[in-house]
């Protein structure tokens, strides 16, 4: 009896290395799934930021095309924008914007003859858009089309999509996981 108590000194160093494989692989899988879910989080937080901006920037373009009336003249057109943007949107003309704004700008194709704007801090502020947050060199941007009614909003960073950076809120809507 004491002979069969001694052979059965613990597991095998095959049995170890088999644990340590399944384990080996359980972990990749896991790592994998997780480094998904962040990149899925990360997207879902830039749409939410984007529309959050462009619900609230909509609500800028109406009220510019209802002042504009129906043939504005250009000097009218400057007054009005510079009103409601700039006055009451805490907006920043890209023109005025700093030189970080207007090269992040023009390296996604943005240009000041455009109707951009940059989103301040005091611009997220005066939205109610405290929690929309900015990286180092990661602006939001807004362009006006007072004629259609519409917003495009866009982000300095982008999204890296399989290799492709999208920037508008159009680009990154198409994105699916």
């Amino acid at each position: 009896m004491l002979k069969k108590i001694k052979n059965q000194n613990g597991v095998t160093l095959l049995i170890l290395v088999v644990m340590i494989i399944v384990m080996l692989i359980i972990a990749g899988i896991t790592i994998y799934s997780g480094t998904g879910a962040i990149k899925r989080a990360s997207l879902e937080n830039l749409k939410t930021n984007l529309l959050l901006i462009q619900a609230k920037t909509k609500e800028y373009v109406e009220e510019v095309s209802f002042k504009m009336g129906t043939k504005p003249d250009e000097a009218k057109r400057t007054e009005i924008r510079k009103e409601v943007y700039e006055t009451e949107g805490m907006l920043v003309a890209l023109s005025n914007a700093s030189s970080d704004v207007q090269s992040s700008a023009t390296s996604i194709g943005l240009t000041s003859s455009d109707v951009c704007y940059y989103v301040s801090r005091d611009a997220l502020n005066n939205m109610g858009l405290n929690q929309v947050t900015e990286g180092e060199g990661d602006y939001y941007l807004v362009t006006f089309d007072e004629t259609n009614l519409s917003v495009e909003v866009y982000n300095t960073e982008g999204y890296n999509d399989n290799g492709t950076t999208k920037y508008s809120l159009t680009d990154i809507d198409t994105i699916e996981y």
